[in-house]
């Protein structure tokens, strides 16, 4: 069953046992993303927050919505149990369908509008994540609505903002973000502000989606209808031409402005570590804000694996990765990235493998911004979804010299949330990429130097599997 809205979806969980109400006072300071990160570390229930500190009853915070498989397979349409690798294959397979998105006149988030002297976007219960965290952050589980004025595309992100007062908003877009890109291309040289829309609280598909990487110019709005199988249905913003999806819980309108920043910051970020201090960040002043009544504003208590970040946007990172290498002509066959790999290793299998195989990895890896620092490639006989089948790999087929490759980026497309990096990388967008090879060479003749693997599936004649196969029962088993 597609879902239209969070409630709908909040609603699902409640059948299914995922979800708890925390009907107790919490304190949007610390307390609720505390027990919030306690929860993911626990593989627990997505947190219903219903009385919450300062506010009043029916402003809610919700948290964990795509934190666990279950919840990810059950925000597809798919049953709860549904194995990892069949829900990598189902997004795969929808990302080939687009619907397009069906205007309204209206819509459930208009049912609240303040514009001017209206405007106090404190009016929500926003929290106040980790302690030393340079501010209160609206803009974690978001979908940031822009536009690219050279075209007709309208791109959908996920970027962080933090409250920076009563009317405007302070972000953390990377340059070569496709915000970034739009924003220094178009508005900074023309001293134009730029208009955006921050949006909480839209369907689960949605937030994946914007979550995503999908290349430049294609529509992510057309993108989740085709994954949730129901079109996005849209509404104008009231003080922009953007399009914002029609049953979000709270849309901030704002426009960056080209020649001010602010500071943003610190951030305990997806990879597990507050890892910069106080940076310079985007300044949007808000224009207007429209919301629900009783709205849910929808978070992500950032930190050490599983959360939402991990568990979730690594299957859209990792199907496209595997798009972009088949585009290459690389020999691809899955990859995977695991929650606890927090989208710094790719996992990889290929059809054959050997060094040159590897270098344009590397070279397609390293294209644009290189967000992974550590490729692990492995053979098409090693299931990248079972991780002890990965270790083994790696164990004993990357040798501890030529199998292991390493490649400076170049300066502006390192990751800046690499936590091993040193500071001074950090800040210049540098740092290497190291590819470990777990393929047996090309060149190796298959009888004579190609160990045979000593597993049920390779060692042993079709008709004794077979044989095993059909009595497993009759063994007792």
């Amino acid at each position: 069953m597609p879902f239209k809205d969070v409630r709908e979806f909040i609603s699902k969980l409640d059948e299914t046992g995922d979800l708890v109400h925390v009907k107790k006072e919490v304190d949007w300071d610390l307390e609720a993303a505390a027990i919030s990160r306690r929860v993911y570390e626990m593989s627990g229930p997505a947190l219903l927050f219903e009385n919450l500190t300062d506010y009043p009853p029916g402003y809610r915070l919700f948290g964990g919505s795509l934190g666990t498989f279950r919840r990810v397979a059950i925000a597809f349409g798919m049953a709860p149990g549904t194995p990892v690798r069949d829900l990598y294959r189902e997004y795969e397979k929808r990302m080939e369908e687009r619907l397009e998105p069906k205007v309204l006149k209206t819509g459930p988030c208009k049912e609240n509008i303040l514009k001017r002297d209206e405007i106090d976007v404190n009016l929500f219960p926003t929290p106040y994540i980790h302690e030393g965290d340079g501010g209160r952050y609206i803009g974690t589980w978001d979908l940031v609505v822009s536009k690219d004025p050279g075209s007709e595309w309208m791109n959908w992100g996920m970027y962080r903002f933090m409250i920076h007062n009563e009317r405007h908003i302070v972000g953390f877009p990377r340059f070569h973000s496709h915000l970034g890109r739009v924003l220094h291309k178009h508005y900074v040289p023309t001293n134009s502000p730029m208009p955006m829309a921050l949006v909480i609280g839209a369907d689960p598909i949605s937030h994946l989606i914007a979550s995503a990487s999908i290349p430049k110019g294609v529509s992510e709005v057309e993108v989740s209808g085709g994954v949730n199988q129901q079109a996005v249905e849209l509404v104008k913003c009231e003080t922009s031409d953007l399009l914002v999806p029609a049953h979000a819980e709270i849309v901030i309108e704002a426009e960056i402005l080209p020649d001010a920043t602010a500071q943003e910051g610190p951030f305990g970020e997806y990879p597990g570590y507050r890892t910069e201090g106080v940076r310079m960040g985007v300044l949007a002043r808000i224009t207007a804000i429209t919301f629900r009544s009783n709205p849910i504003l929808t978070m992500i208590s950032l930190g050490m694996p599983p959360d939402d970040n991990h568990v979730a946007t690594p299957i859209t990172s990792a199907v496209a990765v595997k798009r972009h290498l088949k585009n290459s002509g690389i020999p691809i066959i899955d990859v995977y990235t695991p929650p606890e790999a927090v989208i710094h290793t790719a996992i990889m299998s290929v059809k054959r493998g050997g060094r040159a195989v590897i270098d344009q990895i590397l070279d397609a890896m390293t294209v644009r911004r290189a967000d992974w620092s550590k490729i692990i490639v492995v053979d098409e006989d090693v299931d990248v979804f079972d991780m002890g089948q990965v270790i083994h790999a790696f164990s004993t087929k990357c040798h501890p010299k030529r199998g292991i490759i390493v490649r400076e980026v170049d300066k502006g497309k390192g990751n800046p949330l690499t936590p091993c990096l040193t500071p001074e990388e950090r800040r210049a967008y540098v740092g290497p990429v190291v590819a470990f090879d777990c393929t047996w060479p090309p060149d190796w003749p298959k009888d004579t130097h190609i160990p045979i693997k000593a597993s049920f599936d390779r060692i042993y004649p079709d008709e004794i599997k077979e044989r095993v196969i059909r009595r497993w029962k009759e063994y007792g088993l």
